[in-house]
């Protein structure tokens, strides 16, 4: 097992596959980076270093105590570009790891980065507040809370069976086992990084993030998505980030690097061309 350590020891795991420019990609709530897998085999099969990384009390790196918030998973994706020399990476946030991603810009630059992609990702800003009232109510995020401490192995199924993969929607067919694998990774979590990262990905303001981009930058989200919102998330980045390009998947649901796995590394694979042509 391959492992970063960090300037407070944290040891952060980290999957690298592949040879070529290097592509980082940064996972979601409460998953690690085995929610990565279809995209990060596609990738590396077309000539790119793809890595995917657990963030700290997530899967496999070390369960901290403390640590649970943007600014140090954006440290902490910083020293694995760093001990591993990457540059000109193109940087992959899915939902919290959007947050990630956005962050370690604002906090490290562009130096390592030549381009950037969020999927279903939770900047530029997920909570609502008196300068952001199209935001989601601290009651939703409250609950997500409560849901955690109450019975969290039963807030992951509940979750799985219903809006992270728009499986509560007619018609829809998730199979059990992409269902279960989220329950599965999710208790792979520490409680208490996974309760704390709530507050991270749902209150941090990511507006200064997003403006400090400039790097070419490509933004994806279903448009049915019910726990990053497509006007909240996806529309909003796009829209503040200079010169980003906006791909809409009519009717997806927030896991689309499972529900839409084949379209997505279609999309990565194309927008990551752009840049070696």
């Amino acid at each position: 097992m391959t492992f970063v350590t960090t300037s407070d020891g944290t040891q952060i795991f980290y999957k690298d596959w592949g040879s070529g420019r290097p592509v980082v990609l940064s996972h979601g709530w409460p998953l690690n980076s085995d929610s990565w897998e279809s995209q990060q085999l596609f990738l590396a099969e077309h000539g790119y270093r793809v890595i995917a990384h657990d963030r700290r009390g997530h899967g496999r790196s070390t369960q901290t105590w403390h640590g649970n918030d943007m600014d140090t998973y954006a440290d902490d994706l910083a020293a694995v570009l760093n001990q591993l020399d990457l540059r000109e990476a193109t940087l992959v946030g899915f939902s919290t790891g959007g947050g990630e991603v956005a962050r370690y810009i604002g906090r490290h630059g562009v130096g390592r980065v030549a381009q950037l992609v969020l999927v279903s990702a939770v900047p530029p800003f997920m909570l609502r507040t008196d300068d952001n009232p199209g935001g989601v109510p601290m009651e939703v995020f409250d609950a997500i809370r409560a849901g955690s401490l109450a019975d969290r192995s039963q807030q992951y199924h509940d979750l799985a069976d219903g809006p992270f993969f728009g499986h509560n929607r007619p018609g829809a067919d998730v199979s059990r086992g992409t269902r279960e694998v989220f329950w599965r990774q999710g208790l792979q979590s520490g409680h208490r990084n996974a309760y704390e990262c709530i507050a991270a990905f749902s209150a941090t303001d990511f507006r200064p993030d997003l403006d400090a981009v400039d790097v070419p930058t490509l933004v994806i989200h279903g448009d049915d998505d019910q726990v990053v919102p497509y006007a909240v998330g996806g529309q909003a980045s796009a829209a503040r980030i200079k010169n980003a390009r906006l791909v809409t998947y009519p009717g997806a649901p927030h896991g689309i690097t499972d529900t839409h796995k084949e379209q997505l590394g279609q999309d990565l694979l194309a927008f990551l061309k752009e840049y070696d042509a």
